[in-house]
């Protein structure tokens, strides 16, 4: 069992940085996300801090600074309605925005961190289009015009698919996130309808260009939606803090071949609250039960928290781990 913190902001406070020097500087974002490794040796090491703004900034949103030690956001988005996304011009992934930036770091965090599994994040196609067009516009067009809504989701498949090639030149991994469409923000009947085919796309595409399965990383209540998830072929899902996880790891019992993150609750890490902390990780741990292909992760690690606490939690998960194998030995 692997102790698999999603860092993206965080890799900045490892260094002493803001997210926003960290997200626009290849050295510093390099040297972030290696000192992290470093640190908590998790897998997968996704290389950025603001991991959905990066191709809607390609397509021509502008992304601002925020005040202290926020995540960088979206100031403006470059089109006010789903019709504007059918006839999109693909971004140039050799060029565009940070894009080129991202890609040179992710290959020096694998460079430096010979054995790691380092990926390139990537929009799923609901992300992006919210990022290209603001959340209120489209989930209005959701009701209004849901055809319109599918048609642009499938119209961004194709760059998708081509910023993929891209990364794969570069011999790195891929990851999709998929956040923005997990219900509620998506009814589970809207999901099925009008986001898996786009979705179905561009994973079944992803997967044959890199001849192997790509992870596809949602967050909030996701079991209502979790045979369509699998129905896109991938082979890494998470489980999030904020579904019912127990019905979650109940129904990924029939698909032992898909790699699953059970995530802490987000409280205990942040609180510096030691007890509270094992206490999660038993929970988490209780969830999986004898599956071998499963990891135990935090959701996005706040770039509040404090490295040396997620340190002691990486520590006590590796403890419980060895306590878990020896348990499940006896029992067989």
């Amino acid at each position: 069992m692997q102790f698999a913190p999603s860092v993206y902001e965080h890799a900045a406070r490892v260094i002493a940085r803001s997210p926003w020097e960290v997200s626009r500087d290849v050295a510093l974002l390099a040297r972030g996300h290696t000192e992290a490794y470093r640190l908590y040796e998790h897998r997968p090491i996704v290389v950025g801090i603001d991991i959905y703004n990066l191709e809607a900034e390609a397509y021509g949103a502008v992304v601002s600074r925020a005040s202290g030690n926020g995540i960088p956001a979206i100031h403006e988005h470059p089109f006010s309605t789903a019709r504007a996304l059918l006839d999109l011009e693909p971004f140039d992934p050799k060029s565009a925005g940070r894009i080129p930036m991202v890609m040179e770091a992710a290959g020096r965090v694998a460079a430096a961190c010979p054995g790691a599994d380092v990926r390139v994040p990537l929009s799923g196609p609901f992300s992006l289009a919210t990022n290209l067009v603001g959340f209120e516009n489209i989930l209005c067009e959701v009701r209004t015009a849901p055809e319109l809504v599918a048609r642009a989701l499938m119209s961004l498949v194709g760059g998708q698919v081509e910023f993929c090639r891209e990364i794969a030149r570069h011999s790195l991994g891929i990851a999709f996130f998929e956040s923005a469409a997990a219900p509620p923000l998506l009814s589970p009947a809207n999901f099925r309808d009008l986001e898996l085919p786009a979705l179905k796309a561009i994973m079944g595409q992803t997967a044959r260009l890199v001849s192997h399965p790509v992870p596809c990383i949602m967050g909030g209540d996701t079991l209502p939606i979790l045979d369509a998830l699998l129905a896109t072929g991938t082979g890494y899902l998470c489980c999030p803090a904020e579904t019912d996880q127990r019905g979650f790891m109940a129904k990924m019992k029939s698909r032992p071949e898909v790699k699953v993150r059970i995530n802490m609750a987000p409280g205990p890490i942040t609180a510096n609250d030691f007890d509270v902390i094992k206490k999660e990780v038993d929970r988490v741990i209780a969830l999986m039960g004898g599956r071998t292909d499963v990891c135990l992760g935090t959701g996005c690690l706040p770039f509040e928290a404090d490295p040396q606490m997620v340190q002691q939690t990486k520590e006590y998960v590796l403890s419980r781990n060895a306590t878990r194998q020896h348990e499940y030995r006896a029992g067989s």
